[in-house]
Protein backbone atom coordinates (compact mmCIF):
# COMPACT_ATOMS: atom_id res chain seq x y z
CA UNK A 1 0.00 0.00 0.00
CA UNK A 2 1.44 3.75 -1.33
CA UNK A 3 0.22 7.07 -0.40
CA UNK A 4 1.90 8.78 -4.04
CA UNK A 5 0.24 12.45 -3.15
CA UNK A 6 -1.17 14.76 -0.54
CA UNK A 7 -2.84 17.91 -0.64
CA UNK A 8 -3.93 20.24 1.78
CA UNK A 9 -6.31 23.39 2.04
CA UNK A 10 -6.62 25.08 4.89
CA UNK A 11 -5.32 22.75 7.58
CA UNK A 12 -3.60 24.43 10.78
CA UNK A 13 -1.09 25.95 9.60
CA UNK A 14 -0.91 25.03 5.83
CA UNK A 15 -3.35 27.37 3.30
CA UNK A 16 -2.13 25.11 0.87
CA UNK A 17 -0.02 22.71 -0.34
CA UNK A 18 0.25 19.38 -2.73
CA UNK A 19 2.92 16.89 -2.51
CA UNK A 20 4.45 13.82 -4.32
CA UNK A 21 5.72 11.17 -2.00
CA UNK A 22 8.29 8.32 -2.67
CA UNK A 23 7.41 4.86 -2.00
CA UNK A 24 10.38 4.30 -0.17
CA UNK A 25 11.36 7.26 2.54
CA UNK A 26 9.75 10.36 2.78
CA UNK A 27 11.54 13.07 5.32
CA UNK A 28 10.21 16.36 7.01
CA UNK A 29 13.17 18.35 7.58
CA UNK A 30 13.06 21.42 9.92
CA UNK A 31 12.80 23.46 13.08
CA UNK A 32 9.88 22.76 15.60
CA UNK A 33 6.90 24.51 15.09
CA UNK A 34 7.14 25.03 11.77
CA UNK A 35 4.46 22.39 10.41
CA UNK A 36 6.25 18.89 9.61
CA UNK A 37 3.94 16.98 12.80
CA UNK A 38 1.17 18.89 11.21
CA UNK A 39 1.85 17.37 7.68
CA UNK A 40 1.97 13.99 9.31
CA UNK A 41 -0.95 14.20 11.25
CA UNK A 42 -2.69 15.25 8.43
CA UNK A 43 -1.99 12.07 6.88
CA UNK A 44 -3.21 9.95 9.81
CA UNK A 45 -6.36 12.08 9.45
CA UNK A 46 -6.39 11.00 6.19
CA UNK A 47 -6.66 7.83 7.01
CA UNK A 48 -8.29 7.14 10.12
CA UNK A 49 -10.61 10.26 9.36
CA UNK A 50 -9.58 11.76 13.12
CA UNK A 51 -6.12 13.20 14.79
CA UNK A 52 -4.36 11.32 17.23
CA UNK A 53 -3.11 14.65 18.89
CA UNK A 54 -6.95 15.97 19.34
CA UNK A 55 -9.86 14.78 19.25
CA UNK A 56 -11.79 17.80 18.82
CA UNK A 57 -11.92 18.29 14.67
CA UNK A 58 -12.09 22.32 14.91
CA UNK A 59 -8.49 22.54 16.21
CA UNK A 60 -7.40 21.02 12.76
CA UNK A 61 -8.81 23.86 10.65
CA UNK A 62 -6.46 26.97 9.72
CA UNK A 63 -6.94 30.38 11.37
CA UNK A 64 -9.49 32.66 9.78
CA UNK A 65 -10.16 29.53 7.57
CA UNK A 66 -13.69 28.18 7.22
CA UNK A 67 -12.89 24.29 6.04
CA UNK A 68 -10.09 22.18 6.09
CA UNK A 69 -9.57 19.91 3.41
CA UNK A 70 -7.09 16.88 3.26
CA UNK A 71 -6.73 15.04 -0.39
CA UNK A 72 -4.55 11.79 -0.77
CA UNK A 73 -3.93 9.08 -3.90
CA UNK A 74 -4.03 5.94 -2.19
CA UNK A 75 -1.91 3.23 -4.39
CA UNK A 76 -3.26 -0.48 -3.35
CA UNK A 77 -1.97 -3.78 -5.31
CA UNK A 78 -3.22 -2.61 -9.06
CA UNK A 79 -5.64 -0.47 -8.36
CA UNK A 80 -5.57 3.45 -7.04
CA UNK A 81 -8.34 5.82 -5.66
CA UNK A 82 -8.87 9.34 -4.48
CA UNK A 83 -9.27 9.35 -0.66
CA UNK A 84 -10.88 13.10 1.18
CA UNK A 85 -12.22 14.21 4.37
CA UNK A 86 -13.27 17.68 4.52
CA UNK A 87 -13.78 18.96 8.10
CA UNK A 88 -15.84 22.41 8.80
CA UNK A 89 -17.73 24.23 11.46
CA UNK A 90 -20.97 21.93 10.57
CA UNK A 91 -19.13 18.38 11.05
CA UNK A 92 -16.76 16.06 8.77
CA UNK A 93 -17.24 14.56 5.38
CA UNK A 94 -15.27 11.51 3.98
CA UNK A 95 -15.02 10.66 0.65
CA UNK A 96 -13.99 7.39 -1.15
CA UNK A 97 -13.53 7.22 -4.79
CA UNK A 98 -15.20 10.74 -5.15
CA UNK A 99 -18.54 9.10 -2.89
CA UNK A 100 -19.37 10.40 0.62
CA UNK A 101 -19.29 7.51 3.17
CA UNK A 102 -22.64 7.46 5.42
CA UNK A 103 -20.21 5.98 7.92
CA UNK A 104 -16.82 5.99 9.07
CA UNK A 105 -16.66 2.76 9.05
CA UNK A 106 -16.90 1.99 5.75
CA UNK A 107 -14.35 4.41 5.22
CA UNK A 108 -11.42 3.47 7.07
CA UNK A 109 -9.08 0.81 6.30
CA UNK A 110 -8.54 2.38 3.17
CA UNK A 111 -5.43 3.67 3.61
CA UNK A 112 -3.87 1.88 6.82
CA UNK A 113 -1.33 3.69 8.72
CA UNK A 114 1.04 2.83 12.02
CA UNK A 115 2.38 5.48 13.74
CA UNK A 116 4.87 6.03 15.64
CA UNK A 117 5.57 8.94 17.65
CA UNK A 118 7.79 9.55 20.99
CA UNK A 119 4.50 9.22 23.32
CA UNK A 120 4.44 5.47 21.60
CA UNK A 121 7.15 4.36 23.71
CA UNK A 122 4.20 4.98 26.84
CA UNK A 123 2.45 2.48 25.33
CA UNK A 124 4.20 -0.05 28.19
CA UNK A 125 4.37 2.03 31.21
CA UNK A 126 1.14 4.56 30.20
CA UNK A 127 -2.44 3.96 31.43
CA UNK A 128 -4.41 0.94 30.71
CA UNK A 129 -6.45 3.37 28.43
CA UNK A 130 -3.68 4.16 26.25
CA UNK A 131 -2.98 0.36 25.39
CA UNK A 132 -7.54 0.04 25.15
CA UNK A 133 -6.82 2.37 22.05
CA UNK A 134 -4.32 0.94 20.89
CA UNK A 135 -6.39 -2.22 20.44
CA UNK A 136 -9.10 -0.33 19.03
CA UNK A 137 -7.01 2.42 16.78
CA UNK A 138 -4.91 -0.61 15.11
CA UNK A 139 -7.50 -3.46 14.87
CA UNK A 140 -10.50 -1.46 13.35
CA UNK A 141 -8.10 -0.69 10.85
CA UNK A 142 -7.68 -4.41 10.06
CA UNK A 143 -11.11 -5.38 10.61
CA UNK A 144 -14.15 -4.16 10.01
CA UNK A 145 -15.90 -7.10 11.88
CA UNK A 146 -14.07 -5.82 14.96
CA UNK A 147 -14.77 -1.85 14.19
CA UNK A 148 -18.81 -2.92 13.51
CA UNK A 149 -18.99 -4.81 17.22
CA UNK A 150 -16.93 -1.58 19.30
CA UNK A 151 -19.27 0.61 17.48
CA UNK A 152 -22.03 -1.40 18.60
CA UNK A 153 -20.89 -2.47 21.87
CA UNK A 154 -19.79 1.81 22.80
CA UNK A 155 -23.45 2.58 21.66
CA UNK A 156 -25.02 0.27 24.09
CA UNK A 157 -22.57 0.79 27.14
CA UNK A 158 -23.28 4.62 26.44
CA UNK A 159 -27.22 3.48 26.80
CA UNK A 160 -26.74 1.59 30.31
CA UNK A 161 -24.54 3.82 31.81
CA UNK A 162 -27.21 6.70 31.56
CA UNK A 163 -29.77 4.19 32.51
CA UNK A 164 -27.82 3.38 35.15
CA UNK A 165 -27.27 6.61 36.17
CA UNK A 166 -31.23 7.42 36.46
CA UNK A 167 -30.63 5.19 39.66
CA UNK A 168 -28.85 8.01 41.36
CA UNK A 169 -31.62 10.60 40.52
CA UNK A 170 -33.96 8.36 42.57
CA UNK A 171 -35.71 7.71 39.07
CA UNK A 172 -36.87 3.62 39.44
CA UNK A 173 -35.28 1.37 37.73
CA UNK A 174 -37.52 -1.06 34.98
CA UNK A 175 -35.35 -4.22 35.86
CA UNK A 176 -36.37 -5.86 32.91
CA UNK A 177 -35.21 -3.06 30.71
CA UNK A 178 -31.81 -3.43 32.45
CA UNK A 179 -31.76 -7.04 31.87
CA UNK A 180 -32.53 -6.56 27.81
CA UNK A 181 -29.30 -4.38 28.30
CA UNK A 182 -27.66 -6.60 29.90
CA UNK A 183 -28.06 -9.23 27.38
CA UNK A 184 -27.22 -6.43 24.19
CA UNK A 185 -23.78 -5.43 25.95
CA UNK A 186 -22.62 -8.82 26.95
CA UNK A 187 -22.85 -10.28 23.03
CA UNK A 188 -21.12 -7.31 21.96
CA UNK A 189 -18.86 -8.02 24.27
CA UNK A 190 -17.63 -11.20 24.23
CA UNK A 191 -17.24 -10.22 19.92
CA UNK A 192 -15.19 -7.54 20.89
CA UNK A 193 -13.21 -9.82 23.60
CA UNK A 194 -12.91 -12.74 21.20
CA UNK A 195 -11.37 -10.22 18.78
CA UNK A 196 -8.95 -8.84 21.09
CA UNK A 197 -7.78 -12.09 22.68
CA UNK A 198 -6.79 -13.46 18.92
CA UNK A 199 -5.30 -10.26 18.22
CA UNK A 200 -2.61 -9.81 21.47
CA UNK A 201 -1.61 -13.63 20.86
CA UNK A 202 -1.17 -12.46 17.06
CA UNK A 203 0.69 -9.56 18.22
CA UNK A 204 2.73 -12.26 20.14
CA UNK A 205 4.09 -14.31 17.82
CA UNK A 206 5.65 -11.25 15.92
CA UNK A 207 6.73 -9.77 18.53
CA UNK A 208 8.59 -12.19 20.52
CA UNK A 209 11.31 -12.64 17.63
CA UNK A 210 11.80 -9.11 16.95
CA UNK A 211 12.62 -8.70 20.93
CA UNK A 212 14.91 -11.44 21.27
CA UNK A 213 16.81 -9.87 18.04
CA UNK A 214 17.14 -6.81 19.57
CA UNK A 215 18.10 -8.09 23.22
CA UNK A 216 20.57 -10.04 21.73
CA UNK A 217 18.70 -13.36 22.36
CA UNK A 218 19.01 -12.10 26.14
CA UNK A 219 15.63 -11.19 26.47
CA UNK A 220 11.66 -13.18 26.06
CA UNK A 221 8.63 -11.41 25.69
CA UNK A 222 4.84 -12.34 26.43
CA UNK A 223 1.92 -10.56 25.82
CA UNK A 224 -0.94 -11.34 28.08
CA UNK A 225 -4.87 -9.83 27.43
CA UNK A 226 -5.80 -8.55 30.61
CA UNK A 227 -9.80 -8.94 31.28
CA UNK A 228 -12.27 -9.50 34.09
CA UNK A 229 -13.68 -12.51 32.09
CA UNK A 230 -11.81 -15.85 31.55
CA UNK A 231 -10.28 -16.05 28.50
CA UNK A 232 -8.89 -19.68 26.79
CA UNK A 233 -9.61 -19.08 23.47
CA UNK A 234 -10.94 -16.54 20.66
CA UNK A 235 -13.83 -19.64 20.08
CA UNK A 236 -15.57 -19.02 23.25
CA UNK A 237 -18.10 -16.31 22.91
CA UNK A 238 -20.45 -18.23 24.29
CA UNK A 239 -18.31 -18.59 27.45
CA UNK A 240 -18.02 -14.45 27.51
CA UNK A 241 -21.08 -13.84 27.60
CA UNK A 242 -22.41 -15.65 30.38
CA UNK A 243 -19.11 -14.69 32.14
CA UNK A 244 -20.48 -11.03 31.83
CA UNK A 245 -23.51 -11.48 32.36
CA UNK A 246 -22.92 -13.20 35.39
CA UNK A 247 -20.57 -10.09 36.75
CA UNK A 248 -23.56 -7.74 35.44
CA UNK A 249 -25.44 -9.39 37.64
CA UNK A 250 -22.85 -9.45 40.45
CA UNK A 251 -22.14 -5.83 40.30
CA UNK A 252 -25.84 -4.28 39.85
CA UNK A 253 -25.86 -2.76 43.27
CA UNK A 254 -22.59 -0.93 43.09
CA UNK A 255 -23.05 -0.25 39.79
CA UNK A 256 -26.61 1.19 40.35
CA UNK A 257 -24.99 3.20 43.11
CA UNK A 258 -21.88 4.60 40.82
CA UNK A 259 -24.38 5.02 37.45
CA UNK A 260 -21.64 3.25 35.94
CA UNK A 261 -20.90 -0.15 34.19
CA UNK A 262 -17.66 -1.62 36.19
CA UNK A 263 -16.88 -4.79 33.86
CA UNK A 264 -15.96 -5.28 30.15
CA UNK A 265 -13.81 -4.73 27.45
CA UNK A 266 -13.95 -1.15 28.31
CA UNK A 267 -11.82 -1.60 31.61
CA UNK A 268 -9.52 -4.14 29.99
CA UNK A 269 -5.77 -4.04 29.61
CA UNK A 270 -2.68 -5.75 27.70
CA UNK A 271 0.33 -6.39 30.26
CA UNK A 272 3.92 -7.19 29.27
CA UNK A 273 6.12 -9.82 30.78
CA UNK A 274 10.08 -9.88 29.98
CA UNK A 275 11.43 -13.09 31.17
CA UNK A 276 8.39 -13.70 33.04
CA UNK A 277 8.71 -10.05 35.30
CA UNK A 278 6.23 -7.89 34.55
CA UNK A 279 7.79 -4.99 32.39
CA UNK A 280 5.27 -2.50 33.63
CA UNK A 281 5.89 -2.27 36.94
CA UNK A 282 9.47 -3.95 36.92
CA UNK A 283 11.04 -3.41 34.26
CA UNK A 284 13.96 -0.51 33.02
CA UNK A 285 13.19 2.14 30.58
CA UNK A 286 15.22 0.18 28.26
CA UNK A 287 13.50 -2.88 28.17
CA UNK A 288 10.00 -0.94 28.44
CA UNK A 289 11.16 0.97 25.01
CA UNK A 290 12.68 -2.19 23.45
CA UNK A 291 9.02 -4.08 24.48
CA UNK A 292 7.13 -1.03 22.95
CA UNK A 293 9.66 -0.59 19.50
CA UNK A 294 8.78 -4.42 19.28
CA UNK A 295 4.96 -4.40 19.25
CA UNK A 296 4.59 -1.44 17.05
CA UNK A 297 7.26 -3.28 14.79
CA UNK A 298 5.20 -6.70 14.87
CA UNK A 299 2.09 -4.87 14.09
CA UNK A 300 3.42 -3.93 10.42
CA UNK A 301 3.96 -7.82 9.97
CA UNK A 302 0.90 -8.26 11.40
CA UNK A 303 -0.91 -6.06 9.13
CA UNK A 304 0.74 -7.62 5.85
CA UNK A 305 -0.75 -10.90 7.62
CA UNK A 306 -4.34 -9.92 7.62
CA UNK A 307 -4.82 -7.48 5.04
CA UNK A 308 -2.27 -8.86 2.46
CA UNK A 309 -0.37 -5.36 2.36
CA UNK A 310 2.18 -3.61 4.36
CA UNK A 311 1.06 -0.33 6.04
CA UNK A 312 2.22 2.86 5.17
CA UNK A 313 4.67 4.18 8.54
CA UNK A 314 4.51 7.35 9.87
CA UNK A 315 7.60 8.05 12.22
CA UNK A 316 6.89 11.49 14.02
CA UNK A 317 9.84 12.86 15.93
CA UNK A 318 10.78 8.58 16.96
CA UNK A 319 14.51 8.26 16.04
CA UNK A 320 15.68 11.13 18.75
CA UNK A 321 14.28 9.20 21.31
CA UNK A 322 16.18 5.83 20.12
CA UNK A 323 19.65 4.63 21.07
CA UNK A 324 21.81 3.60 18.23
CA UNK A 325 21.47 -0.40 18.37
CA UNK A 326 17.13 0.65 18.33
CA UNK A 327 17.44 3.33 15.64
CA UNK A 328 19.26 0.79 13.34
CA UNK A 329 16.84 -2.48 14.03
CA UNK A 330 14.03 0.22 13.36
CA UNK A 331 15.73 1.45 9.75
CA UNK A 332 16.69 -2.00 8.89
CA UNK A 333 13.17 -3.61 9.54
CA UNK A 334 11.33 -1.15 7.35
CA UNK A 335 14.36 -0.67 4.45
CA UNK A 336 13.10 -1.48 1.25
CA UNK A 337 9.78 -2.64 2.75
CA UNK A 338 7.36 0.00 3.85
CA UNK A 339 6.49 3.30 2.48
CA UNK A 340 7.98 5.20 5.52
CA UNK A 341 7.01 9.52 6.63
CA UNK A 342 9.83 10.75 9.01
CA UNK A 343 9.93 14.01 10.97
CA UNK A 344 12.96 15.07 12.32
CA UNK A 345 14.35 18.45 12.83
CA UNK A 346 18.15 17.44 11.99
CA UNK A 347 19.46 14.23 9.70
CA UNK A 348 22.14 14.52 11.97
CA UNK A 349 22.92 11.62 14.18
CA UNK A 350 20.38 9.71 11.82
CA UNK A 351 21.85 6.44 10.47
CA UNK A 352 21.92 7.47 6.67
CA UNK A 353 23.15 4.39 5.32
CA UNK A 354 19.78 2.79 6.15
CA UNK A 355 17.92 5.29 4.56
CA UNK A 356 17.63 4.01 1.11
CA UNK A 357 17.11 7.39 -0.88
CA UNK A 358 15.67 9.80 0.72
CA UNK A 359 13.03 12.29 -1.02
CA UNK A 360 13.66 15.04 1.60
CA UNK A 361 11.36 18.17 2.17
CA UNK A 362 12.14 21.32 4.11
CA UNK A 363 9.37 22.70 6.33
CA UNK A 364 9.13 26.08 6.71
CA UNK A 365 5.92 28.32 8.26
CA UNK A 366 3.58 26.03 6.52
CA UNK A 367 5.55 25.97 3.37
CA UNK A 368 6.80 22.73 2.02
CA UNK A 369 9.47 22.13 -1.25
CA UNK A 370 11.23 18.99 -2.08
CA UNK A 371 15.00 18.99 -1.98
CA UNK A 372 16.54 18.63 -4.61
CA UNK A 373 17.82 14.88 -5.25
Amino acid sequence: MLLKEISLKGYRNYESAAVNFSENINVFLGENAQGKTNMMESIYVLAMARSHRTANDKELIGWEQDFAKVTGKVETGKTSYPLEIVLSKKGKKARLNHLEQKKLSAYIGHLNVILFAPEDLALVKGSPSVRRKFLDMEMGQMSAIYLYHLVEYQKILKQRNAYLKQNRKNIKIDKTYLSILNEQLAAEGAEVLAERFSFVKRLEKWAQPIHSDISQQKEELELEYASTVTLQSEKDKDLMMQDLLKQYEKNERRELERGTTLTGPHRDDVRFYVNGKNVQTYGSQGQQRTSALSVKLAEIELMKEMTGEYPVLLLDDVLSELDDDRQTHLLKSIQDKVQTFLTTTSLDGVKKELLNEPRIFTVNNGQIEMESE
